[in-house]
């Protein structure tokens, strides 16, 4: 937890205003959304670092709809679900997501997401479908110095900030010093000060430590199998260490619930180091969203390569990894799938296809603002917790749901098939933009980043066959084929294919076809269509070509390819496209906090073929 309140009001402000205002005409003329089918894939396996999606800010009754219809089918092991205590409500912040990281009490009984009922349901609904819940548990502190007097918490419940009748809490539960972390590398300070005028909790003593472990069992009891500790720095490592020997086993499986600890690393000694809390349970590795995350995002596979293990702080085995999570997407947008659209299916993609830790996918919504909350159908008469969360709909726009894209839900079995097998057959090319492996002789994955690669020989440890390319929805269609595109393995183990720009290839022995079925999706090789449109921006802008082909983003604006200005006012990208396809496309503009601004007037259209080129001028 790190953005909070005490983002100033201003620079929200500033954030919100500079989204561009779109006319309704805008954007494209589309058709219906339908959401991804759902796919049958292996089973997930906790012992080789079962795959997590967070499905942030969702509501429990769309995460109990998510578990039976995707995440289930798709090889998915948990969720990561939003705080489900009573919270603070703060109209007059437009309802942030942050209010949801500020506890009023520990019950359950009504949040923005739901009820107890709705989250038991929830619970029990997943665990059905082979899904278990991780809870995000926000133990080290209470509410902040701005949100009192905002009125009574999501059920209720009163409070003032050193003062928690429904818990209870009073004033000598709380930590002494009584003001924000001013010495970051001062243990003492970063336990026992305050997070952004958070209250502290003094969790050192008997009755907090109680009170934790109590919220905690209350969800072990009703089936809850993990938590994800909020926070986790700014408590000792002995306070924590006391609080899990209080908690139950999960029900049905006699084993601890999960754990996995929020450690930022900055300055400061070892002590204040995510080794320093590995011996309790998995710590987040901050050191793959900067260094990995950095790499993928600026088309360097080969270093995202170098990178692993070696320049991470923790081992695989007590490591838990992300592209990017709540925090650092409204921190660093430039890698977050509002930023980076199909190339952040890649870099999910890699994440899930190496062996390096547990993934922790990231499945989001767009915002304009970075104390946005989530998209809400408002409030409702008699209910305190103020605007409500929207059921999810993937095929509106209010939610990305890239956990769905084929290229992130596909690689999360292939995962889940190769297991703890090793990383043997590396191979980099088109400037280190492309890179891919085997994993023993289990799979074989190969990612690009960069330009259109034509007839490419990748070698793999797989016996010879036909495959399915599960990174594009592919899967065998139980009569000896493939749904989709699929690729013949030769007797050496070797086999060809094009490469689009951001595409995943994956193969491996759990769908698998028969016969020659060429090579992927087309006969014939992608045509690299030339886009180039004069389009004057301000400062931060970036031009992007979308279209109705999936390689044009499907009309998603985050999933455009984005185009370069090295010719400034012309922008250029080039595109592979299904030979012979024809195809609507727009151009837009996206500002730095992911605001859109559609050109206007109607489609433009074209044909792929060998040479194809549009030259277009911005309608304004």
């Amino acid at each position: 937890m790190r953005l909070r309140r005490f983002l100033a009001a201003g620079a929200a402000l500033a954030v919100t205003t500079a989204a561009a205002t779109l006319p309704p005409t805008a954007g494209p003329v589309l058709a219906a959304a339908t959401p991804a089918a759902s796919q049958t894939a292996t089973a997930a396996d906790s012992s080789v670092g079962g795959t997590i999606v967070h499905l942030f800010q969702w509501r429990w009754e769309s995460v109990a709809q998510e578990c039976a219809d995707v995440l289930g089918p798709a090889g998915y092991h948990a969720v990561q679900v939003s705080p489900p205590q009573e919270h603070v409500v703060l109209p007059d912040e437009n309802h942030p997501w942050w209010q949801d990281y500020q506890p009023v009490s520990y019950r359950l009984d009504n949040t923005r997401r739901g009820t107890r009922a709705d989250f038991i349901d929830m619970v029990e609904t997943c665990r059905d479908h082979g899904v278990q819940i991780y809870v995000d548990a926000v133990i080290n502190h209470m509410t902040g110095t701005g949100s009192i007097g905002s009125g009574p918490g999501s059920a209720g419940g009163q409070f003032s900030k050193y003062e928690y009748p429904e818990v209870p809490y009073s004033d000598s539960d709380f930590s002494d010093c009584r003001r924000d972390i001013a010495n970051w590398d001062d243990p003492d300070e970063v336990w026992h000060c305050e997070l952004l005028a958070l209250s502290d909790l003094r969790t050192s003593t008997a009755h907090v430590q109680q009170q934790l472990a109590d919220f905690l069992n209350d969800m072990i009891a009703i089936g809850v199998a993990g938590f994800r500790v909020d926070a986790a720095k700014h408590m000792p490592p002995a306070d924590l260490a006391a609080i899990y020997g209080m908690l139950d086993p999960v029900p049905g499986t006699g084993e601890q619930p999960y754990i996995f600890q929020e450690v930022i690393e900055g300055g400061g000694p070892d002590s204040l180091r995510p080794p320093a809390y590995a011996g309790l349970g998995d710590v987040t590795e901050f050191r793959y969203h900067r260094q990995v995350g950095a790499q993928l995002r600026d088309g360097q596979l080969s270093g995202a390569l170098n990178a692993l293990p070696g320049q991470m702080s923790l081992p695989a085995h007590q490591a838990v990894v992300f592209i990017d999570n709540h925090d650092t997407q409204r921190e660093d947008p430039s890698i977050s799938y509002q930023g980076m659209g199909s190339a952040h299916d890649v870099a999910q993609a890699f994440m899930l296809a190496h062996p390096y830790g547990t993934p922790k996918v990231m499945s989001s919504y767009p915002f304009t603002s970075t104390i946005q909350g989530p998209p809400s159908t408002g409030t409702a008469p008699g209910n305190p917790a103020g605007e409500l969360t929207a059921a999810t709909d993937c095929g509106s726009g209010d939610w990305f749901c890239e956990h769905r894209n084929p290229a992130v839900a596909g690689l999360v079995g292939f995962r889940n098939q190769v297991g703890d097998a090793p990383i043997a057959d590396v191979w980099t090319g088109n400037g280190g933009a492309a890179a891919g492996f085997s994993r023993g002789d289990l799979g074989y994955a190969v990612f690009n980043r960069g330009g259109v690669l034509n007839g490419q020989t990748f070698q793999t440890g797989l016996p010879a066959g036909s495959y399915c390319n599960v990174a594009s929805g592919s899967r065998s269609d139980g009569d000896g084929g493939c749904t989709g595109a699929a690729y013949q393995v030769a007797a050496d183990g070797s086999f060809q294919a094009n490469l689009g720009g951001d595409s995943v290839i994956a193969l491996h022995r759990g769908e698998t076809g028969s016969g020659d079925p060429g090579n992927g999706d087309d006969p014939e090789p992608p045509a690299g269509c030339e886009f180039a449109v004069t389009a004057e921006t301000w400062w931060g802008q970036q031009v992007h070509v979308v279209g109705d082909l999936a390689a044009l983003g499907g009309w998603q604006p985050a999933n455009g390819p984005a185009m370069s200005s090295a010719d400034y006012p012309i922008w250029r990208t080039e595109v592979a496209l299904p030979t012979g396809a024809s195809f609507e496309y727009k151009y837009i503009k996206r500002n730095p906090d992911g605001g859109v601004e559609w050109e206007s007037g109607d489609n433009r259209s074209g044909t792929a073929g060998p040479g194809c080129s549009f030259q277009d001028n911005w309608r304004g």
